[in-house]
């Protein structure tokens, strides 16, 4: 679940995803002043708006706003409030955190590519890498399935030339830190930095 808000730019409306497929058809119910965006063709709810937001919940955000239990208390009530049946699947979890490269392979299907085994605390992750400078024993930016990049592209499974992918590793550029090089290639960190534990980017 990723939650949008931009006053300024789209109105007083919060935009709420609650899936990362893409809607093939979609179907518009309205209820009160919540709008629930569906897959015609399941039936399933992928998003919803809620118009007047600010007389729902509390921010001030521009962009993505930060998951709290508070923010998911307030659009709970807001859902409630006006009659809708929708049901919240929140991940509190950080989204961007630090991980251990802990083997690099040559992609089977691209020159360029690298199959990575990436530990990242709670779980280990394949992931597919373009960047030249990746290697085993690096500790690297993580970014997780469901995490919003600083540009606003999310983080989806995929599948590269054949292999699956689930997650990125982060180059400084990406993560939008300030004095980023302009050469490719992912951000290293410091041998003391913890596996599994959140990396906060500057413009979040």
């Amino acid at each position: 679940m990723n939650v949008f808000y931009n006053k300024a730019h789209v109105g007083d409306v919060l935009l709420v995803q609650l899936a990362t497929e893409p809607i093939v058809k979609t179907e518009v119910e309205r209820v009160g002043d919540i709008a629930i965006l569906k897959e015609a063709q399941t039936g399933e709810i992928k998003a919803f708006n809620l118009f007047n937001a600010s007389s729902y919940v509390q921010t001030d955000v521009q962009g993505l706003v930060e998951m709290t239990p508070e923010l998911v208390a307030q659009v709970e009530a807001a859902i409630a409030k006006n009659g809708a049946v929708i049901s919240l699947d929140v991940d509190f979890s950080p989204k961007f955190v630090v991980g251990y490269v802990e083997t690099k392979e040559k992609h089977p299907n691209a020159d360029k590519l690298s199959v990575c085994t990436v530990n990242v605390g709670e779980e280990t992750l394949q992931i597919v890498c373009g960047a030249p400078n990746v290697e085993a024993g690096q500790k690297v930016v993580v970014a997780k399935i469901g995490a919003v990049m600083p540009s606003g592209m999310l983080i989806k499974a995929g599948n590269l030339r054949g292999v699956d992918s689930f997650g990125m590793l982060c180059s400084a550029r990406e993560l939008e830190i300030p004095n980023a090089p302009s050469e490719k290639g992912i951000l290293v960190l410091a041998e003391d930095a913890v596996v599994g534990s959140p990396f906060e980017t500057p413009s979040r």
